[in-house]
Formats: structure tokens, C-alpha cells, sequence
């Protein structure tokens, strides 16, 4: 625990350092819309490079070819702060989270969740749908948004899969947009939650990228059932990893 700890004030000091070092290019790409791509490629670089110095690596399994000049809702479940790197390295077009509102004051959050990214305070309908009316604003413009459909990190240890809010499938089917579901196969073991609990060590993300869901054919009423499908894949996805480990 002692060396897990140690770890994790090292990948946090990796974060903050490459922060202060590109902050400057950051904070120029964040000053206008049309600049926001940019931002993102630098994201990218910085995620992949803090990873990279303390150990932390990411692999990605295809169900198929992604490709991402078209437009994604992109839903992936949730167990570790790294599943913002690991989702910011798999797009490779320009796009944008969604984010709890706290992340808006943030350290390293705040930057992103007040020009690119897309603050929600739950706690609020009429801030929710505001939210979601810009999230679909930024669909409508080409930008892949991803959304975390638990909403938050489950609390329980080790991590369940929880069930997953409407938002995400009512917002795809009225736009026709298509679903990318990702399982999030062990990041928690790596860095569960933000590590202050259980620390962190170097090793391999295993991410799986599932195929797009179209859906072009559905209406509003299928949304539940839509919920209920990424949610199955993305648990059914998740046992076979953690059963292919047991007996391996």
C-alpha cells in the first residue's frame, strides 16, 4: 500500500507537471470554439505522456473499425479517473465530456469544463436540460460527445456496473445518432476511482470498444430499451473479461 501510494503522488505530480508545461498552448486553444480541436490533440498528448512516465499504458480491442470522421454519443461505464485519459486517447475527432459540475472548479478540470467540456449539475432539471440542449448542439456540429451513463464512480469495491441515466439513448435517437458502448475492463485495478483511497501502479488499461449502435430506426419509446442494451453489453463484456481471468 505503501508503494501504491507512493505511485500515486508521482503519477499525480506527472499530471501536474506536464499540465504547467502545456498549459500555455491550453489556455490559447481555449479561447475560441474554433480552436477546441486543438485542445483536444493536446489533451491527448498530455494523458497519454503523464500515463506514460509512471507505467500507466492503454490498450484498445476493436468489435470493428471505427470511423470517426461521423458523429458519436460515446458511452463508456466508469471505475477510475483514467477512464477520462483512456476516452480522450480512443476519439480521435474533435469532441467533448460530459462532466459533473464540481469539475468546473477543478485544477486540471477547470480549463476543459469551462470552454470544451460540458458541466452538469444533476441536482437541478432545468441545469440538466440545459446541459443536454448544448451537449445536442454540439452533435449537430459534428462534435463526438461522451458521456459516462452512470453518471458518477459507483462507490462499491470492488466496482459494479450500475444502472445507466435516459439522457444519453433519448439524446441519440432524437438526433440519430449512432452509440459507441465501451467496456472499461480494468481500470479500476489499476486506479480505482482517484486513487486517494487505494493508491495507484503502473499497467495496462484494457479497453473494448464495441461496435456502433445505429439508431436511425428508433423512436423516442425506444429509449429504455436502447438504455438496456448498451447496459447488457457493456456488463455482459465485463464478466466474460473478469471470468476469463478466474480461470485463466
Amino acid at each position: 500500500m505503501i508503494l501504491k501510494k507512493v505511485h500515486l503522488y508521482l503519477y499525480q505530480g506527472s499530471v501536474g507537471l506536464f499540465y504547467f508545461l502545456l498549459w500555455p498552448l491550453m489556455y490559447y486553444f481555449s479561447r475560441k470554439p474554433q480552436r477546441y480541436k486543438h485542445l483536444n490533440r493536446l489533451r491527448r498528448i498530455w494523458g497519454l505522456i503523464s500515463s506514460f512516465c509512471v507505467g500507466i499504458r492503454y490498450n484498445y480491442n476493436f468489435e470493428e473499425p471505427i470511423d470517426w470522421s461521423k458523429t458519436y454519443i460515446v458511452c463508456p461505464n466508469h471505475t477510475s479517473n483514467l477512464d477520462i485519459t483512456a476516452l480522450s486517447l480512443l476519439v480521435k475527432s474533435n469532441c467533448c465530456f460530459m462532466g459533473k459540475e464540481e469539475l468546473v472548479d477543478g485544477i486540471v478540470t477547470r480549463l476543459f469544463f469551462r470552454t470544451v467540456d460540458i458541466p452538469v449539475n444533476r441536482e437541478s432539471k432545468i441545469a440538466s436540460f440545459r446541459a443536454f440542449k448544448l451537449a445536442m448542439g454540439r452533435l449537430e456540429n459534428g462534435i463526438t460527445v461522451i458521456i459516462f451513463p452512470e453518471a458518477t464512480i459507483p462507490d462499491n469495491y470492488p466496482p459494479q456496473l450500475h444502472g445507466f441515466k435516459n439522457g444519453p439513448f433519448r439524446m441519440a435517437i432524437e438526433l440519430k445518432v449512432p452509440i459507441i458502448p465501451v467496456s472499461s475492463l480494468n481500470t479500476w485495478k489499476i486506479f480505482w476511482d482517484d486513487g486517494k483511497k487505494f493508491g495507484s501502479k503502473p499497467g495496462v488499461c484494457d479497453i473494448f470498444v464495441h461496435k456502433p449502435i445505429e439508431t436511425a430506426h428508433l423512436t423516442i419509446d425506444d429509449a429504455d430499451a436502447l438504455r438496456d442494451q448498451v447496459h447488457a453489453i457493456i456488463s455482459n463484456k465485463i464478466h466474460e473479461h473478469d471470468h476469463r481471468r478466474t480461470n485463466g
